[in-house]
């Protein structure tokens, strides 16, 4: 065995050190200088069936609100437009073009308070007009907070200052035509080209015709549900062309309902006995454990084929807003459950395009965005972190 000396030691060190970096120098001298990035300007194709609007409300820094423009056949991001301070969104009838109804501060959270519509052209995102309003409601994002009409006319604001009230603006001029005062009554529901409805506290509709000379008519239906024993999503799905509206309640009831002049609502029927089990209680006994609907956007529908997507949940009554672990599919015209759709992670929101391959979205906690088959629940494909606080989607024909 023999032993190095010190001195040798350092020597041969040194020594080969010096090969080491002779030996790197040319591969480093010979590595490529990164080319300068360019930017451009890029066209969206025109929107497919499977092109969709997904909102963001970025709960947790909501003045960086967003929605984004998804490829749903790729699961890419197109696109993305800004949109503070609990936004919410309507997609045309042609979608050539959307509408975002924000809020913003002089300096950025105080000074003068704007309230905003905006309209973007949707294949190239450039803002095309940014329309002040008189106010608008600043509340979580609700899908009837705004609302477009069946020809895309007209668009709805629910307002609420100094009392609710709904404010209309016509798409072409980009005025406001109209403030109709609901009292007592909230959101807006379009039906056809010239019309909305509001939900109002005593259980009841209020139903506004509008009239080419500023006016308006306002009709009352009947109460139909009894709001503090069980109240009703106010996110539930309606289509403006015809009025088709499914109300659906926190224990489960589904009030076919068409919206007009002269709305009428149809008798309940029930999610759980359209799936075989006995109808869940209501406030006045509320903790029976049972499957029930729940979620934020815990609803949508396809209109072609009538078909009524519904998140389930087991939970008590005071659950409506937990996350469904399952979708359920009802024939809306049969009232009973065709499928039954487990969820490989809990979901606050459901979503469906209208063609005849339908997608299904769903999310989770983490802002993950998740592209399923309509018809089977077999998860396609995933993107990652698509957002923060995933709201609802609108996808083209909604209305």
């Amino acid at each position: 065995m023999s032993v190095l000396c010190p001195r040798k030691f350092w020597v041969g060190l040194l020594l080969g050190s010096a090969a080491f970096f002779s030996s790197v120098a040319p591969v480093l001298a010979t590595e490529p200088v990164l080319q300068t990035e360019q930017s451009d300007v890029v066209t969206l194709k025109p929107y497919s069936p499977h092109t969709v609007l997904v909102e963001d409300a970025v709960y947790s820094h909501n003045k960086d609100g967003r929605v984004n423009v998804v490829d749903a056949d790729k699961g890419v991001l197109l696109g993305m437009v800004q949109a503070a301070y609990n936004p919410n969104v309507v997609l045309a009838p042609d979608a050539s073009r959307f509408y975002v109804g924000e809020t913003t501060w002089e300096r950025g959270n105080r000074g003068a308070r704007n309230d905003l519509l905006a309209e973007y052209d949707a294949q190239t995102l450039k803002l095309m007009v940014d329309e002040k309003l008189p106010s608008r409601a600043l509340v979580t994002p609700k899908r009837n907070n705004l609302a477009i009409s069946a020809d895309g006319a007209r668009v709805y604001v629910y307002q609420m200052s100094p009392a609710n009230a709904v404010e209309v603006v016509d798409t072409k001029d980009h005025k406001i035509t109209h403030t109709v005062e609901v009292p007592g009554c909230a959101l807006a529901y379009a039906w056809g080209n010239a019309g909305f409805s509001s939900l109002c506290g005593d259980g009841s509709l209020s139903n506004v015709s509008l009239e080419a000379d500023g006016k308006a008519s306002v009709t009352h239906t009947a109460p139909f549900f009894e709001p503090d024993k069980d109240g009703i999503f106010e996110q539930s799905p309606s289509v403006a062309k015809d009025g088709s509206t499914y109300f659906i309640s926190y224990s489960g009831k589904v009030y076919p309902t068409t919206l007009s002049a002269n709305s009428t609502v149809q008798p309940a029927w029930s999610l759980q006995v359209g799936a075989g089990l006995k109808p869940a209680p209501d406030a006045s006994a509320p903790f029976e454990v049972t499957w029930r609907p729940g979620g934020w956007q815990m609803s949508a529908l396809h209109k072609a084929t009538h078909e009524l997507y519904v998140l389930m949940h087991r939970g008590t009554f005071w659950t409506h807003k937990d996350a469904g672990t399952e979708v359920w599919v009802y024939n809306t015209d049969t009232h009973k459950r065709i499928r039954r759709m487990p969820l490989k992670v809990a979901s606050t929101m459901v979503g469906i395009t209208q063609d005849a391959a339908p997608l299904m979205f769903t999310t989770d906690e983490e802002g993950d965005f998740f592209i399923s088959d309509a018809r089977t629940g077999k998860l396609l494909r995933t993107m990652k972190a698509l957002g923060t606080s995933l709201i609802f989607t609108v996808a083209p024909g909604e209305g």
